[in-house]
């Protein structure tokens, strides 16, 4: 199995399940800047209790490794989890949405893309997934998320919504990153 057919596996599972996701992360970032190398999947999903069950049976072992009480209690806590397969050496970062204002509309905000021959999957916003990686650039100062987001900035151009981004940079307190990027942006070019 690859990559894109454990995404593919995902993704159908939780259009099956009826439960609301977006792809973020280097994937995102791929779809709508600069192609890099990643060597995982991040998802975000509006995972509730009464689905676990389901969802695990979706992903079993031997397989897979997808503990039905770790992702319960990462449900519980609004936390994340993995689904694994070892014999392909592949991982998904599953993070549990949050009933916070950003993760509704983030979940609300996600676009249909191709993600290969005759697959579409529910990726982040490009404003959404450059907001994310805003708040992980101030957490852990990393220049990878800058260079990410300047990717997206150059490749989208006029396409990126500034003021939305403006506005939640504000709100997620992340309005002196959002300022360092434009001047950055604003150097390069």
């Amino acid at each position: 199995m690859e990559q894109y057919e454990l995404l593919r596996r995902l993704s159908a599972t939780l259009e099956r399940l009826g439960i609301p996701y977006l792809v973020t992360g280097s994937m995102a970032t791929i779809a709508y800047g600069e192609a890099r190398f990643t060597n995982d999947i991040d998802i975000v999903i509006a995972l509730r209790p009464e689905h676990v069950d389901a969802f695990c049976a979706a992903f079993p072992e031997p397989e897979f490794y997808c503990p039905q009480d770790f992702v319960a209690e990462a449900v519980r806590k609004q936390f994340q989890f993995n689904v694994l397969q070892p014999g392909a050496g592949l991982k998904a970062d599953v993070i549990v949405a949050t009933d916070s204002a950003f993760d509704r509309a983030r979940l609300a905000r996600a676009r249909r893309m191709p993600t290969g021959p005759g697959f579409e999957a529910w990726f982040a916003s490009p404003e959404d997934m450059i907001l994310k990686k805003l708040e992980y650039f101030k957490e852990g100062g990393s220049e990878k998320h800058i260079r990410d987001i300047l990717g997206v900035l150059k490749t989208q151009g006029e396409r990126i919504d500034r003021a939305y981004i403006a506005e939640w940079a504000g709100r997620l307190a992340v309005s002196n990153e959002w300022e360092l990027v434009l001047q950055r942006l604003a150097e390069s070019a």
